[in-house]
């Protein structure tokens, strides 16, 4: 299996998951899923350079994203796969993205700051009802976990919701 970890944090690729999570689910790569990032030069490379040096990073948009993901998991390596929303993660699930990986298959959530319409559900996660939607479909196919580092106690979508 070439997922190594699954992830939503709405700060994208930052020192804790590479430093905290790598040591847990050692990943070659990570894969960060967001239309928006994709599409901006500038921003690509700002979180291109948040990685440490030895890690590759890509950027993809949800629909290259699923055309790259299939061969991805057929490799050899490791990756870790971001992205800012779990509406990401379901719309790559319902275009038949398999998001199984070497975290006993759980979806890991981290911040999820408060927003407009959002509400707070537990440390650090705040959801909008289009989130709450998508963490529904997600824990039907997959254990939603909200952990933001390794070492801290995990809850669960089933418990928040």
């Amino acid at each position: 299996m070439a997922i190594s970890f699954v992830r939503v944090d709405d700060r994208v690729i930052h020192g804790q998951i590479v430093t905290a999570w790598s040591k847990e689910f050692p990943c070659d790569g990570i894969i960060a899923v967001d239309d928006k990032i994709a599409q901006d030069p500038v921003l690509s490379n700002v979180f291109k350079g948040a990685a440490p040096s030895g890690v590759k990073v890509w950027i993809f948009d949800i629909k290259t994203a699923l055309e790259k993901l299939p061969k991805i998991i057929e490799s050899n390596k490791k990756y870790f796969i971001i992205a800012k929303t779990p509406v990401v993660f379901q719309k790559l699930t319902e275009g038949g993205a398999d998001l199984r990986n070497d975290n006993n298959n759980k979806i890991n959530v981290g911040p999820m700051h408060l927003k407009d319409g959002a509400r707070t559900i537990g440390p650090n996660a705040a959801v909008t009802k289009e989130e709450e939607e998508a963490f529904d479909y997600l824990a039907q196919r997959y254990k939603v976990e909200f952990k933001l580092i390794p070492d801290k106690k995990a809850y669960y979508w089933e418990e928040v919701k």
